[in-house]
């Protein structure tokens, strides 16, 4: 898929920019919540999909992704997915939802790494769920500021239907209420598709040894993994080229992967059947990302987003 840009003009990118200013996240002084609307103010929408309804308490969880995990469960409920690298250069999963929009259950479920920590900062200290951790990254998990760690719960149980160590599941509204309420990540929403881009239907991203594509077919994006399909869709693609460098949290095994999600680089998004050569800028753990184009934030379509982190 092409990641050429178009030419925009001025008064095209000012006539975006209105449209924006009135899909941003509202005021948070005017609601309980931090989402809900002033009287005579636009109704709230959610910080992570930009549909109708505030997003309540964020919950994380961190899902295998080997294909003797597969299919995962629960992942259309999530707001945002995110494909993470681990070792041996495959992926693992991490399915982020608000306790306004749970699964029954999610899982499997797998260990935490030391870039959850930064990824999560930038939430407003979430949950995050996980079936264990190097023994030195344990305790920082347990003791950060940034997050809830929850793991070794009666929250979670086994599939028997499964092998381990790929039968770990969560019922989620225990741990979902332990999260703090969803705030801006960066995120920015608008139905009105923006101009530029290329048209395309499918893109691709791997990493050392697991690859994703995606296909726009029927109003959403079909999610493939290792050449395989899967029944997981979505509204929006990122493709967000990362610094991938090895883990203070080493292990025997090999390589350890710590992917930075604070600094800018590149970064290819996808929707309603088009691609944008876009740019994303995080300066700081606890600021939100930001995606722009051409210097003016790009929105997404309401709905659900995949973020892929591509070394």
């Amino acid at each position: 898929m092409s990641g050429r840009r178009r030419a925009v003009g001025a008064g095209v990118v000012a006539a975006v920019l209105v449209g924006l200013a009135g899909c941003q996240p509202p005021d948070k002084g005017g609601a309980s919540d931090g989402q809900g609307a002033r009287s005579g103010a636009p109704a709230a929408t959610s910080y992570l999909t930009g549909e109708p309804g505030a997003a309540g308490h964020v919950l994380a969880v961190k899902i295998d992704n080997v294909a003797a995990a597969r299919p995962a469960t629960g992942l259309d409920d999530a707001a945002v997915v995110y494909a993470i690298e681990v070792e041996g250069g495959l992926s693992r999963l991490m399915a982020v939802y608000d306790d306004r929009h749970l699964p029954g259950k999610v899982g499997p479920v797998r260990s935490a790494r030391e870039t959850d920590l930064q990824l999560l900062a930038q939430y407003d200290h979430p949950a995050l769920a996980f079936s264990g951790a190097q023994s030195r990254l344990l305790p920082v998990l347990r003791a950060s500021g940034d997050l809830t760690a929850v793991t070794g719960t009666r929250d979670f149980f086994r599939d028997s239907a499964r092998r381990a160590p790929h039968n770990e599941y969560l019922h989620p509204a225990g741990p979902a209420a332990k999260g703090g309420t969803a705030k801006d990540i960066g995120l920015r929403f608008a139905a009105a598709v923006p101009p530029g881009g290329a048209a395309g239907t499918t893109a691709s991203a791997r990493m050392p040894s697991a690859r994703f594509s995606f296909t726009y077919e029927g109003g959403r994006y079909r999610v493939s993994m290792d050449g395989r399909a899967s029944p997981w869709s979505a509204d929006n693609v990122i493709i967000q080229h990362v610094d991938v460098q090895e883990s203070r949290y080493h292990s025997r095994t090999g390589f350890v992967p710590f992917t930075r999600t604070v600094g800018h680089g590149r970064a290819q998004i996808l929707r309603d059947g088009r691609s944008y050569a876009a740019t994303w800028d995080r300066p700081s753990p606890g600021a939100g990302t930001s995606y722009t184009l051409d210097g003016a934030p790009l929105p997404l379509r309401p709905g659900h987003t995949w973020i892929v982190l591509e070394p």
